[in-house]
């Protein structure tokens, strides 16, 4: 014989079943913006779309023309970051000299600018750095740039903990640009109004 159910237990059960159902469901916690996220935390990865649409915004805010990732540059500022990190030290020559790299990077007769900088925990904060020195920001706005790379390396033995490395290039300019390269070291965060892109203020 089929088991029975009463029709009490019956309603209960869909009574439960609906509350299950339409019961509210909390939101995820909000995400922090990868421009904020640390990068001297294990595992941390660098949002490189989001730092090239951050120097292309501060480009479009100045006038200037956007830039796009390249591979070749990546690797470029990667090796350059991560020699830093292994040798502690803050330094364009670090990882062979700008020209070296260069030619190792499949850039001949390219203009090419490189700005390097450390103890940046975010990648927030070395473009904040990096827009406050004069040698820095005249990279960034240099006028023929066209592609970019970035990198960062953690080195957590190190006071800097965070080394970084950005390349900005025109292959089609074989022109070299004064004062080509900039090296930033740590410095307190400025005051003052900030910059919005993509929805996210970045401190000026």
């Amino acid at each position: 014989m089929a088991p029975t159910v009463s029709r009490a237990a019956a309603l209960a059960l869909v009574a439960a079943l609906a509350g299950c159902s339409t019961a509210p469901v909390a939101p995820p916690p909000p995400s922090t913006p990868s421009v904020y996220q640390s990068m001297s935390k294990p595992g941390a990865s660098l949002d490189r779309r989001a730092a090239a649409e951050m120097i292309s915004e501060f480009r479009r805010a100045n006038g200037l023309p956007p830039v796009t990732l390249d591979p070749a540059l990546n690797r470029m500022a990667q090796e350059q970051a991560d020699a830093m990190a292994r040798n502690d030290k803050l330094s364009h020559s670090v990882g062979g000299t700008l020209k070296e790299r260069i030619a190792r990077s499949g850039y001949r007769n390219a203009l090419v600018v490189e700005n390097i900088g450390a103890g940046h925990d975010t990648l927030a904060d070395a473009f904040t750095g990096w827009r406050h020195s004069p040698p820095h920001m005249k990279n960034m706005l240099a006028p023929k740039v066209t592609r970019i790379g970035i990198a960062s390396a953690r080195a957590p033995s190190s006071r800097f903990e965070v080394f970084w490395a950005m390349v900005l290039a025109d292959p089609n300019d074989p022109r070299p640009l004064p004062g080509a390269m900039a090296a930033a070291r740590p410095a307190p965060a400025p005051s003052g109004d900030s910059l919005t892109i993509n929805g996210v203020s970045i401190q000026r």
